[in-house]
Order: C-alpha cells, then sequence, then structure tokens
C-alpha cells in the first residue's frame, strides 16, 4: 500500500452535545420517484437553532428509503431509479406480494440503499457538498404518506 501524496486536516474541534431536538416529518409522495427534503433539513436545523452537532434522519417504513445524492443533474436520479429497477425488478417471481408485484422490489430497493442518515452540522449549516442534496426515495408505484424522525443533537445559539 502506498502512502497518499497529501493530507490535510483542521485541527479538532470539541463539542458537549447537551441539547436534542426531534420533530417528524411528514410527506406525501407522488409515487416513484426521489423528494427532495433539503431544503426542510436545512430550515429543521434553523428552527432547532443547532450551531455545532449534526442531524439524524431516520425513515419509519420498509419500501421507501433516504439517500445522500447529486442535486446538479436530474439525469443523475433518472439512472439511480433505472439501476434500482434492474437490481430489483418487478414480475421477477418474487413470493411476497401482498400488496401488488412492486412490493417486494420496494423492500429489496430499500435493504439497497439507506433507512437512515447521519449528515455534520457546522456552524449553523448542513455539512453537504456543493452538488449533494438530501433525498427520500418512494419504491412503491402509488402515492405514499412518509413519516421521517429528524433529530438534531449538538450545541444551539
Amino acid at each position: 500500500m502506498t502512502p497518499p501524496k497529501s493530507l490535510s486536516r483542521t485541527p479538532p474541534s470539541t463539542v458537549s452535545a447537551t441539547t436534542i431536538v426531534s420533530s417528524l416529518l411528514t410527506v406525501q409522495t407522488s409515487g416513484a420517484g426521489f423528494t427532495d427534503l433539503t431544503a426542510e433539513m436545512a430550515k429543521f436545523v434553523r428552527d432547532a437553532r443547532g450551531r455545532e452537532g449534526a442531524v439524524t434522519l431516520f425513515i419509519r417504513h420498509t419500501s421507501a428509503s433516504l439517500t445522500i445524492q447529486e442535486n446538479a443533474d436530474p439525469a443523475v436520479l433518472v439512472d439511480l431509479a433505472t439501476a434500482l429497477n434492474r437490481l430489483a425488478p418487478q414480475n421477477a417471481g418474487w413470493r411476497h406480494d401482498t400488496e401488488g408485484p412492486d412490493d417486494m422490489p420496494a423492500h429489496i430497493k430499500t435493504m439497497l440503499t439507506a433507512t437512515s442518515l447521519h449528515i455534520p452540522v457546522l456552524q449553523g449549516a448542513l455539512a453537504l457538498g456543493t452538488w449533494q442534496a438530501v433525498y427520500l426515495v418512494e419504491h412503491r408505484a402509488r402515492p405514499h404518506r412518509r413519516e421521517v424522525v429528524l433529530q438534531f443533537i449538538g450545541t444551539t445559539d
């Protein structure tokens, strides 16, 4: 293994996390696809008066998920949906089809993605990269009401 050519790191900062702020976000989806939650996450941090710490998101479902992905080119989301559909196609002989042919594929897509996210908060802002956004991914064909638990843990103003 060769060592990296260059590394740099800011000095460590210490925060004593004494505040936990929680909220339940309800999202009405319009069927399969991506819903951008980034602005709502930033608003939650502002409402919590969060300064330094982290936001945790947890979706309370097994057929929808959360992801952080590119927000600049909408084709990325189309390609991601295509990839998930190829990995877990409908009508592939799944035994579990209680709620329809998209039921088991939705569970598989959730397993392949994430049900929780952790985003650092630095100086009162989400520490996302320039092209990153937070998305709820609906894996079912028809609209659903989804619940996402939000928690900020850290210091406040």
